[in-house]
């Protein structure tokens, strides 16, 4: 083997005899009789495998010794993988040092074929332990590019500074979060700023988004399963309640919840441990949850359609995102941010918009929120001609004309109207994805815009 071995045992002789057992076995051997010098040398080595005497004193078979200077040996390289060696049989001095972080338990006299396979296998232990550190800090820094790449949270108004506040507050805990607003108004968005922001910033940030699974596949997806577990199952699959451990887990549209489901996941987050599609073996996990939704569950609780015990576990706390119409100049704001994005991606770089187009933006409603207006800014820069963003290079409804007020009743056909017109644009025009947006075939599709002459 390529590693290097420290051996500690305060037998000269025995020290000697190991270190010409295991030379051969080793890219190097060192060994020492002083356990005082333990630290030191870890210090200024890094070793793959250390074997450890249990008792250094005179007289003394309590293994107290080897155990103290485990301790210290794990506090000062916690990924150092340790074998325990004694001239004492006893199982539960074993059971002790094992359930203190020993890796194996060796008992003098060794047999010489027994000692080498463990030492071989404590070697293929610090080598895992290794690469899944730097597994997992190659999985931070992709979480963190991750994060980083969505759009900054942006908004200077009172509504959104109350968001901003509760964020700062809530994000050092472990408490669960459920995120409530409008579609388009940045719910994911203030969920990685959580994540982001707390204490398990540099773990697993997984994002679920429940409405885009179905029933059946529901317990693989979110607990795993094992091979064979179901006719599908060729191997087994990692759930994301632990792939998420130690990190965020992030339940979108929680509000799409099947009954059956929603007990399921309130059994697993009451108990904190899962099972596995076809395991009867139980998985702990370490999650922080957050959820977010833009139904009313509340309503849903009351109507029997949402469990009021599963409501109340994840809202702890409530965080409200005011729509787009409410925050007054940030749609400015996020205006300015999207420009410099798409003028930047799109190579139109001295673009800037009209006092008209600003006084536009302002007064449209929004209904499709954040994301609406960051569409909108997209096609506008695509489709312009000028340095200019004038109100004619936008594709938004007629009622940016007009100031918000609480909208009046409207038949029927106008709300046709108005909603066969929001998925064309924010489809770009294209009717196939128009009419799957809305759920109606494309036959019908072209019918109803033939007869509101869209």
């Amino acid at each position: 083997m390529n590693g290097k071995l420290l051996i500690v045992d305060d037998h000269k002789q025995v020290l000697k005899a190991l270190i010409q057992l295991l030379e051969p076995e080793f890219e190097s051997v060192t060994g020492i009789s002083n356990p005082n010098q333990i630290i030191s040398y870890i210090n200024n080595e890094e070793y793959d495998v250390i074997l450890l005497d249990m008792n250094f004193s005179a007289g003394v078979n309590t293994g107290n010794e080897g155990i103290y200077w485990l301790g210290r040996i794990l506090k000062s390289d916690p990924l150092a993988v340790v074998v325990m060696i004694t001239a004492y049989s006893d199982v539960n001095l074993a059971v002790r040092a094992i359930k203190e972080g020993a890796t194996d338990f060796v008992v003098k006299p060794w047999d010489n074929n027994k000692l080498i396979a463990s030492l071989q296998a404590a070697f293929k232990l610090r080598q895992s332990k290794i690469e899944n550190k730097k597994l997992r800090n190659r999985q931070k820094q992709i979480n963190r590019a991750i994060i980083k790449q969505d759009c900054p949270l942006i908004g200077k108004s009172k509504a959104m500074e109350n968001v901003f506040q509760v964020i700062k507050k809530v994000a050092r805990t472990d408490a669960n979060v459920l995120v409530i607003g409008e579609n388009g108004t940045g719910k994911e968005l203030i969920v990685k700023e959580i994540h982001n922001i707390s204490c398990r910033a540099d773990e697993a940030f997984v994002s679920v988004d429940i409405g885009t699974i179905t029933d059946t596949l529901f317990e693989s997806e979110m607990f795993g399963h094992i091979k064979g577990a179901f006719t599908d199952a060729k191997e087994d699959k990692t759930g994301w309640f632990e792939t998420a451990s130690g990190g965020t887990l992030f339940l979108d549209e929680i509000g799409n919840l099947s009954l059956t489901m929603q007990s399921k996941i309130l059994t697993a987050i009451q108990n904190r441990i899962i099972f596995k599609v076809g395991s009867k073996a139980a998985i702990p996990f370490d999650i922080r949850l957050i959820c977010a939704t833009n139904k009313n569950l509340p309503e849903m609780v009351s109507k029997n359609l949402f469990r009021e015990d599963l409501y109340y576990r994840i809202n702890t706390i409530v965080i409200e995102i005011p729509p787009l119409r409410d925050r007054g100049e940030d749609i400015i704001l996020l205006a300015e941010h999207f420009l410099k994005e798409y003028a930047n991606k799109y190579e139109k770089y001295y673009l800037k918009f009209s006092s008209k187009t600003l006084d536009q933006l302002m007064k449209y409603t929004w209904p499709g929120n954040v994301r609406e207006l960051r569409h909108t800014i997209e096609k506008a820069v695509i489709l312009c001609d000028s340095d200019i963003l004038k109100p004619e290079d936008f594709i938004i409804s007629h009622s940016a004309q007009q100031s918000y007020v609480r909208p009046k009743s409207r038949t029927l056909a106008e709300i046709e109207k108005n909603a066969l017109q929001i998925a064309l644009d924010n489809n770009y025009g294209s009717v196939l994805k128009a009419s799957q947006e809305l759920g109606i075939a494309r036959q019908t599709m072209y019918n109803k815009m033939h007869k509101y002459n869209l």
